[in-house]
């Protein structure tokens, strides 16, 4: 039996709209209709992989392999066979035994259910709600409060009203407001008393108290490194750990991850943090999230985390700033990884008209 995967990069946009027949914007699209191949690399063999058009992915995936042929030999990549499939025919496809998006909100639940599909694969609307709830930023606020330790900082507030935020902004000077669901840095902005008496600021703020119902505001940290760990919750309730991922961004945005083995990255990220602490952190993590996810979620997520300066010169770990309840670029980085050696190279997503997938040493 086969699995049935699509990459649907829309969907923290699609999970704040709450609309069924939610339409990504253009950027949102591209990127989707470009790197439609994505799923090749955690695929296994036989699986049906949903895209845009056939013809299109597998021009863009030739493209790939003929640029990072290099890489897949030296890291000992081998990619399965699959089946591409636009949505058309659906009869000539085999029945699959599952569905594996990148994330599940109503929008991709919409757009599998006009298609031939065995409805009994899909999850209930209920059940999206349930996942949709749980993706909010409050979840991650709780998984933090359970996170404290020795040299552990970070704290989060889910605020219901203006006067809740405008205490918070006296009381911490500088903070970072947050949509409760927003994708890629967007729906993230810092905030000062001063910048609260700004009318669009402001508005911003009351906008999203009426749309969301709430804001997520946490004290500003001078952040140092992001980094994340990746995990995936199985069927049985349990939390496996899949690996680090070392990734840049440029203000918010994702620009690349590291594909390395995990000792090379644990040493990497061991300027700043001790190996011991990133391991007391993944056991912790993998020992709460079962009470706060079974048993509405299953299937791949990303916890980011940062580095921080105290003011004193001393480094401190923030150990989740965002939960993703959905695959990551991270996990995308893991399926391209070495499993051996010290060879380093870096994939990163760039834009010349389309969006592409590169990896360069």
């Amino acid at each position: 039996m086969s699995n049935f995967c699509l990459f649907n990069p829309e969907h923290e946009i699609a999970l704040a709209s709450n609309l069924m027949n939610f339409t990504a914007p253009k950027a949102g699209r591209m990127l989707r209709a470009d790197l439609g191949f994505l799923p090749v690399f955690w695929a296994e063999e036989g699986d049906v992989i949903l895209v845009d058009d056939v013809d299109s992915c597998q021009n863009a995936l030739d493209d790939f392999l003929s640029d990072c042929a290099w890489w897949l030999k030296t890291a000992d990549k081998h990619l399965p066979h699959v089946v591409w499939i636009d949505g058309r025919r659906m009869d000539r496809i085999p029945l699959p035994s599952s569905i594996d998006p990148w994330g599940w909100d109503p929008a991709v639940w919409n757009r599998l259910s006009r298609i031939a599909i065995d409805k009994a694969l899909l999850p209930s609307l209920h059940h999206i709600e349930q996942i949709r709830l749980l993706a909010h930023r409050r979840t991650a606020a709780r998984l933090l409060a359970q996170l404290s330790g020795t040299g552990i900082v970070g704290e989060a507030f889910e605020c219901h009203t203006m006067k809740e935020v405008e205490d918070l902004v006296a009381r911490y000077k500088r903070v970072m407001i947050k949509a409760p669901w927003s994708s890629s840095g967007r729906g993230v902005r810092p905030f000062t008393p001063d910048k609260l008496l700004e009318a669009p600021q402001k508005k911003w703020i009351e906008n999203l108290l009426h749309q969301q119902e709430s804001v997520m505001v946490e004290p500003y940290y001078n952040k140092v490194k992001d980094f994340a760990m990746e995990f995936t919750m199985t069927h049985d309730g349990q939390v496996r750990y899949e690996g680090l991922s070392l990734f840049h961004t440029d203000h918010t945005a994702y620009t690349g991850n590291l594909l390395a083995t995990e000792e090379v990255k644990r040493k990497a990220i061991s300027t700043y943090v001790s190996t011991q602490q990133l391991d007391d952190i993944k056991v912790k993590i993998c020992n709460c999230l079962p009470s706060l996810l079974t048993p509405v979620y299953q299937g791949p997520l990303g916890i980011d985390m940062m580095v921080v300066e105290d003011g004193n010169g001393h480094l401190l770990l923030h150990p989740c700033v965002e939960i993703n309840l959905r695959r990551t670029m991270g996990h995308v980085a893991l399926s391209l990884s070495p499993t051996h050696g010290d060879e380093v190279a870096m994939m990163q997503v760039v834009y010349d008209q389309h969006y592409q997938l590169k990896i360069t040493k």
